[in-house]
């Protein structure tokens, strides 16, 4: 027994002392691999700075970029062996010295990028606020010379500091960042670019009370923007604001009701839906509703100062593109029919005192715009089946032959008026009944 004994501890000795190898060799190997990492990334850092011209420096992001995207802060950190932020603090440098020519902006700001977006990585998005980053990437919004991809990348950097939190949306914000993005929407013509604008606004405007007020009134001011794109995604990004501010501005009832005029239908759509959703808020409802019955008669054309070429009658095919108040008439016609279809309280009845009838008669003999008589014939009819009162006075101011082609194919009554039927629609006298839903 004692012989087995001195056996077993000769053999425990022995697997002692080959772990005891084993785990040299590996702390050797792991030191190895960390001496090289470290002396790869101070390298790499020496010939970032003696790199003076663009190529190199181009070819470090390159490397860096295609390496690191997606990676946590701690995997960051063990790549470029704890020596992260000497390359932020190099790339956060470059870029304020060369952001206004454009050198390899694009680069420069994705490497930024996978720096904050990198997980557990807060200490690199400090680093980013306290050499100035929030100030650089708003002038570069503003910048003519930078291309719209670059301007991308810097709305997503500003957008994932947003996105940290209130206080550091109270910072872009006390940066005047709402009007520099604002003012971005408005300029760029890429539409990617204009999608990260909209985005940025509306994550400026969520969770952030003390600002909320100031991007509200900012989309309002970009309603009347030559960029038809700019008018689409501050509608669109007001039906999401509207409800965190709870009131609405009275400014906001001309710049909307002018989207009505725009040739584009995806203007069109945005401006109706948010004139849906304005009816919830009493301080613009009326004058919304006044001033959708008002665009029901447009303003008489003045023919004294058009140059001589709109009144060749051989050009008559060439020059019917529909002036903006007859496309603002029927969009109003358009969007008092579909208020109508949607009522379930006195909106319709409202309408009808307003004296939305007379004017939707109107419509109906706008013979230089079709789409007029069509959405005017459809909304009229609508109202005339849903009020008595009101199809009687319909009946009384057409008579009895036109009513009857009215009720049976309003869609398509535009095609069958003579001129006898367009004078009586032009100049009726259509009463406001006081009515009741039937």
């Amino acid at each position: 027994q004692s012989t087995w004994g001195v056996k077993f501890i000769e053999i425990l000795y022995l697997v002692t002392l080959r772990c005891l190898f084993l785990w040299t060799d590996f702390f050797d190997m792991a030191s190895g691999k960390a001496k090289t990492a470290i002396t790869q990334v101070m390298d790499m850092l020496a010939e970032w700075d003696r790199g003076a011209g663009t190529s190199v420096r181009a070819q470090i992001l390159s490397d860096f970029i295609r390496v690191n995207a997606g990676k946590t802060g701690p995997e960051l950190e063990v790549e470029m062996a704890q020596a992260a932020s000497l390359f932020l603090a190099r790339l956060t440098a470059w870029l304020r010295l060369t952001y206004m020519v454009g050198t390899c902006l694009g680069p420069q700001l994705k490497a930024i990028g996978i720096y904050l977006n990198a997980a557990s990585g807060h200490r690199f998005l400090a680093e980013f606020l306290e050499v100035g980053g929030v100030m650089t990437s708003l002038e570069i919004l503003g910048l003519k010379q930078i291309k719209d991809a670059d301007k991308t990348e810097a709305l997503k950097l500003l957008l994932t500091v947003a996105q940290a939190g209130r206080k550091y949306k109270e910072l872009i914000c006390e940066s005047y960042g709402i009007r520099a993005v604002a003012e971005c929407l408005a300029r760029v013509e890429t539409l990617n670019t204009q999608q990260h604008c909209r985005q940025l606004l509306q994550e400026l405007a969520q969770g952030n009370p003390k600002y909320e007020i100031q991007v509200y009134k900012g989309l309002i001011a970009l309603l009347p923007s030559n960029s038809y794109r700019a008018q689409q995604l501050s509608a669109q990004t007001l039906r999401i604001v509207q409800p965190i501010v709870k009131h609405a501005h009275p400014n906001l009832v001309e710049p909307v009701l002018n989207l009505l005029r725009t040739l584009h239908l995806e203007v069109q759509f945005e401006a109706i839906e948010l004139i849906k959703l304005l009816m919830d808020y009493v301080e613009v409802k009326m004058p919304l509703l006044g001033g959708l019955v008002g665009l029901l008669v447009p303003p008489k054309e003045d023919k004294t100062n058009r140059p001589m070429i709109f009144h060749d009658e051989d050009k008559k095919e060439i020059l019917s593109t529909p002036l903006p108040y007859h496309v603002q008439q029927a969009t109003a016609c358009k969007t008092i029919g579909i208020l109508a279809q949607l009522d379930e309280g006195d909106l319709t009845e409202t309408l009808v005192q307003l004296g939305c009838c007379h004017g939707l008669m109107v419509a109906m003999a706008n013979v230089r715009h079709a789409d007029s008589q069509r959405q005017a014939s459809m909304t009229l009819e609508h109202i005339a089946r849903t009020f008595p009162l009101v199809d009687s006075a319909v009946r009384e101011a057409m008579g009895e032959q036109l009513y009857h082609m009215f009720m049976e194919e309003p869609e398509a009554l535009y095609m069958r008026l003579n001129d006898i039927q367009i004078d009586v629609l032009k100049s009726n006298k259509l009463p406001k009944p006081h009515v009741h839903k039937t």
